[in-house]
């Protein structure tokens, strides 16, 4: 069975986005990409991740084939493995629907630098124009709002992407954007937030990388 390590943490980290209320019930999707072998596993479609068994786990080449698994998978995984093309510094991807940072995407805002830990994001999290759940087009936008300098991305009137070098530190980012998403959502129904600038932020960067 290809990918053995990869498709237990497929299994155990959905898990932990169910444990972590950052998605519900078959909601989301995540996958690993293992540049070696050139493969990607990802969750399946419609498949509760309290019922997901390494053997439901797919996998996948870049170019949309299916390679081993008997289940569908994701009906996101266009939107994962354009990702992988075309950052060469991210080999794994997770897509939640947490409360906070889909309010913020319903409303087709980005979310500003409004806390220090928005750098696990970038300077920002953009935020992709809309396009049907599962199309190439959705796919498209969202490359393009991550880009080469985002790690994380809103979609928008749908939910949130991370992007990281791998599962546990897109998890962070999931974590650390749903909780910037918070601050601001709350702050905004309060007063008027205050902003930190891009030289406030790339120091932050700074002291991440030596964190």
């Amino acid at each position: 069975m290809l990918l053995n390590k990869e498709r237990q943490f497929i299994k155990d980290y959905g898990l932990k986005l169910l444990e972590k209320e950052l998605t519900k019930g078959t909601g989301g999707n995540l996958s690993i990409f293992n540049r070696e072998k050139n493969l990607m596993a990802i969750s399946p479609s419609a498949i509760s991740y309290k019922e997901i068994d390494i053997n439901d786990v797919v996998i996948m080449n870049l170019e949309g084939e299916k390679v081993e698994g008997k289940q569908k998978p994701s009906t996101e995984y266009q939107l994962h493995k354009i990702i992988y093309k075309n950052r060469k510094d991210i080999n794994a991807v997770i897509h939640t629907h947490p409360t906070y940072s889909t309010t913020i995407a319903c409303l087709n805002e980005e979310i500003p630098p409004i806390h220090y830990l928005i750098a696990y994001s970038g300077y920002k999290v953009p935020c992709a124009q809309y396009a049907t759940f599962g199309s190439k087009k959705l796919a498209k936008n969202v490359s393009k709002a991550l880009g080469h300098k985002y790690n994380a991305a809103l979609m928008a009137n749908h939910g949130l992407i991370t992007a990281g070098i791998n599962i546990k530190k897109a998890l962070t980012i999931t974590e650390m954007v749903e909780y910037c998403a918070e601050l601001y959502y709350r702050t905004k129904n309060t007063g008027d937030p205050k902003i930190l600038s891009n030289k406030q932020i790339k120091k932050v960067m700074n002291k991440f990388e030596d964190y």
